[in-house]
């Protein structure tokens, strides 16, 4: 079974996106405070971030970056999510996503892309 990690402040967008992956078969485990992202990483090892860009005082396109050039993490594909950024400010902040899902996001638009970036 594939796992995901999902980082987003706002408890009600984590729950929800909890509810419909792990509908869709996948173990799902949410993070509402992003700064003990490392700890949650080495403890539940998942197969692909779901990282929200704003979370409170930090910065997801940082965190982002940060695992794309840790060796121990930068295998792990990385969607980031975002209702007031688009891919083009991912890279423009030196982040690169393997993904991008603007909220509101359709449902089976997110199942699509998590699909398609776990059989990569």
């Amino acid at each position: 079974m594939k796992k995901i990690l999902v980082v987003d402040d706002n408890k009600e967008i984590l729950e929800v996106i909890e509810l419909i992956l792990g509908l869709e078969g996948y173990q799902v485990n949410g993070l509402w405070d992003a700064s003990k992202l490392n700890q949650r990483i080495t403890d539940f090892k998942p197969d692909l971030i779901l990282l929200d860009v704003m979370l409170g005082v930090l910065d997801g396109r940082d965190l982002c970056n940060l695992l794309k050039k840790d060796k121990s993490t930068d295998h792990i594909p990385v969607i980031m999510i975002s209702a007031s950024h688009t891919l083009g400010d991912m890279n423009n902040h030196i982040c690169h996503p393997n993904d991008f899902i603007a909220k509101p996001f359709d449902i089976n638009n997110l199942i699509n892309k998590v699909g398609a970036q776990l059989v990569a």
